[in-house]
């Protein structure tokens, strides 16, 4: 990015080793939503999308796993990109052939995103996914046809839980977004095993980056990164291999989901922000949720088809918070969903119920001082 002419301001905050949806660590604290500053931003890139929906910076780089980067952007109500695995290198993956770990931007609309992605893209050997073919983004977005589009609308993903509310205003936007496309129905794609399989892989990338760390310094180390590398030293090479196979399984059916569908569009988070004193949403709907991760599943169930996914603001939720929607292609689409994000981002902006909400400053500063 340096080399294209940015400026690095500064570092944001994160939850330790990006291990969690919440921004709070032991040494700087929760980070506030702009919204809310009760509420929490998301995380683990929760400080890069504080700092861009505020104003602070008008670019951010964000990291995504398991929703690191699209969670935030959609709490904070700005745009966050998850790209494709290798268009982005990315050279700290403990484990260099688990591509769900990827690198991407986070800007107040498509065309920012678009601008630092420019700066992002590179070949680069170390990252074993980085390839010269995937350099294939236009220097400026044009948008495409809305209306010439196929799309199909998932509420839930056939496998996310969603709080009722937040699923009814997905609805009362769809509402809205089909009417765009040539033609519009309602479909999940298979992901058939997905919590299993991404939460074993998940647990062997923590084992890989922490086993040592937890054997000698557990008590300086916060409960997500135990909990996931405990985790993960209780899985066997069968319950791994098990799971290897059912993430190419499922990387294939969504693949194909895309044979009748030229773009999927479903919520970027199945929940509204909660309070940042809570550290992970225990319940959903009144059901207790089998581990801290599971009310991501909107945004990790699609990781583990390796897809490319814009998360894009959509105006407030039924608590007047940021609401968002992710725009999804399968591998290697990345151009063609810029585009499409681009082109419905204009769409709605014209429409002040699907507009992106700007956070009051004044507001914020006056609960500062």
């Amino acid at each position: 990015m340096r080399a294209e002419g940015g400026i690095i301001l500064a570092k944001t905050n994160t939850p330790e080793f990006g291990a969690g949806a919440n921004t709070t660590n032991k040494i700087f604290g929760a980070t506030g939503n702009p919204f809310d500053r009760d509420k929490t931003c998301g995380g683990s890139s929760g400080g890069s999308g504080v700092a861009v929906a505020t104003g602070m910076v008008p670019l951010a780089t964000g990291s995504d796993h398991g929703g690191s980067l699209r969670t935030p952007a959609t709490f904070c109500g700005v745009v966050g990109f998850r790209p494709s695995p290798g268009l982005v290198p990315r050279l700290t993956r403990p484990v260099s052939l688990l591509p769900m770990p990827v690198l991407g931007p986070m800007a107040r609309s498509v065309e920012d995103a678009h601008l630092l992605l420019l700066a992002q893209l590179d070949a680069d050997k170390d990252d074993p996914f980085s390839s010269d073919d995937m350099l294939r983004i236009p220097d400026a977005l044009s948008g495409t046809d809305l209306g010439s589009l196929r799309v199909a609308f998932s509420k839930d993903l056939g496998c996310a839980p969603i709080d009722s509310a937040v699923g009814k205003v997905f609805e009362e936007r769809k509402g809205i977004i089909a009417p765009f496309f040539a033609s519009a129905h309602d479909r999940d794609p298979d992901l058939s095993d997905v919590h299993e399989a991404f939460e074993i892989l998940r647990a062997v990338q923590f084992v890989a980056a922490h086993k040592e760390r937890l054997e000698n310094n557990r008590d300086r180390l916060g409960p997500n990164v135990i909990n996931n590398t405990e985790r993960g030293l209780k899985y066997s090479l069968p319950d791994v291999a098990w799971a290897h196979k059912a993430q190419t399984a499922l990387y294939t059916k969504f693949r194909r989901f895309f044979d009748d569908a030229d773009i999927l569009i479903c919520p970027a988070a199945s929940v509204s922000p909660f309070p940042h004193a809570q550290l992970f949403v225990e319940e959903i709907n009144g059901e207790k949720m089998p581990t801290y991760m599971r009310w991501l599943a909107m945004t990790y169930a699609l990781t583990m088809a390796l897809p490319s996914a814009l998360c894009l603001p959509c105006g407030l939720d039924h608590l007047g918070m940021p609401f968002g929607i992710q725009v999804v292609g399968p591998i290697g689409s990345d151009a063609f969903v810029l585009e499409v994000a681009h082109s419905l981002e204009q769409a709605l902006a014209g429409n002040a119920e699907t507009a992106r909400p700007q956070p009051d400053l004044r507001k914020l500063e006056q609960a500062s001082s």
